[in-house]
Parts: C-alpha cells; sequence; structure tokens
C-alpha cells in the first residue's frame, strides 16, 4: 500500500483490501520481524561473499562459504534470499559431444594440416557446434570455404544426427556447384564417416572427396 500512496488514497486501499487504517498505521510503525532482520543481514553478507567472487558464485557455492564464517542458512534460504535480491552466479553449461568416433572407415587425409587454398572452392572444411537456448540445445552444422573465409553452406536443428550435415553439404554445393573440392572435417560419426557413405560417388562435378582428420578453423 504504501507504494500506491501517492496515487491513491489510503482509506481507499483499506476499503478495497478490508483492513482498518489504525492498522495500516501500526503495520507501518512497527519494527521489522526478527526473521526479516535476519534475513537483511544474511543478504548483506551474500552481496558481499557475490561481490568477491566477481559475481561468479552461485546459491550451492555461497552457502559453502556462509558456513565456513559459521553462518547458519539452510542452501533453500541462501536460494530464496539471492532470488529475491535478484544475486544471479555464473552458471556452468553442460558440455556436449559433438563428435564421435564410430569405429567406421575414415577417409584419407587430403589437407595435411595445410589450411591454405590459392582459389574458392578448392578446399572446404566444415565443423558441428552446438548453442545454447532457452527450449534446449540448438546444433549448427557448417561448411566454410578457406580461400574467402566465408560460409558457404550451414543447417540448424534441434537434434544432432547426420541429416544436418548433409543439409549444410547439400546447401554449399548448390550455392558453389564446385568441381575438386576437397571437403575436410572431423571424424565423428555425424561427419564426414557418414557423408563419405552417403554421398559417394557424388555427381560429375560436384565431387567432393572427404578426408576424416578436423583441424577447426571455425
Amino acid at each position: 500500500m504504501s507504494a500506491h500512496q501517492a496515487v491513491f488514497p489510503v482509506a481507499t486501499m483499506c476499503r478495497v483490501l478490508v483492513v482498518s487504517a489504525s492498522g495500516f498505521y501500526a503495520w507501518r510503525k512497527r519494527a521489522p520481524s526478527r526473521r526479516r532482520q535476519d534475513n537483511a543481514a544474511l543478504t548483506k553478507t551474500v552481496r558481499t561473499i557475490h561481490a568477491v567472487s566477481r559475481g561468479t558464485y552461485g546459491a550451492p557455492r555461497v552457502h559453502a562459504e556462509l558456513a565456513g564464517e559459521g553462518i547458519a542458512a539452510s542452501r533453500n534460504r541462501v536460494a530464496r534470499v539471492m532470488r529475491e535480491a535478484n544475486i544471479v552466479g555464473v552458471s556452468r553449461r553442460r558440455f556436449v559431444v559433438t563428435t564421435v568416433r564410430d569405429g567406421g572407415r575414415q577417409a584419407p587425409d587430403l589437407v595435411d594440416r595445410t589450411f591454405t587454398a590459392d582459389a574458392p572452392n578448392t578446399l572446404w572444411v566444415a565443423d558441428i557446434t552446438y548453442i545454447p537456448t532457452w527450449m534446449g540445445f540448438l546444433y549448427l552444422a557448417v561448411v566454410l570455404d578457406v580461400f574467402s573465409r566465408r560460409i558457404v553452406g550451414w543447417s540448424m536443428s534441434a537434434t544432432l544426427h547426420v541429416t544436418v550435415v548433409l543439409d549444410a553439404l547439400d546447401m554449399a554445393l548448390k550455392m558453389r556447384r564446385p568441381r575438386g573440392v576437397i571437403h575436410h572435417s572431423d571424424q565423428g560419426s555425424q561427419g564426414p564417416v557418414h557423408v563419405d557413405r552417403v554421398r559417394q560417388p557424388l555427381p560429375q562435378g560436384r565431387g567432393s572427396p572427404l578426408d576424416g582428420f578436423g583441424r577447426r578453423l571455425l
């Protein structure tokens, strides 16, 4: 009610909320409860610990620091205090593996770590990465032309499977229509191993000899 006094009369708000005006004024003069005072002191300490950690500590580590200082507070209480004070730590994102070797046949290494090209569409490199979103992980496959460092093909998917790799390669082939290009990527089962199996032989003029030893340029 105090926050709305500039807009509505106290008597009107009390009538709407079915409370007495005298009770409201008595509440305003009343000293904060012991619990509220304890929470205020705890919030101050939590802010100090959070600041010392350079804003990285979340509730578990703040709780551990409080315990180390002999301050009794449950982990749930610490989390609630931090939430109410809008104190947020840095979360460690779950690591996602995007390259998994399946023991299948690997294509020969045609690049030998020489990531240079004298002309467009002679050497492409490909990779898969993931992007954390509120709805989960979004997987992104890209194909990059080493000569121009331009993305010539890309594809996105909510799941990690071989189709996202093939879609990125198909886009690059349709956009560039190369001849004799080397497509270089990881040895993962989503990448060149399966692409090699599905895509060879490619139509004449769109051939893409694949190697299986990825060196990240992306």
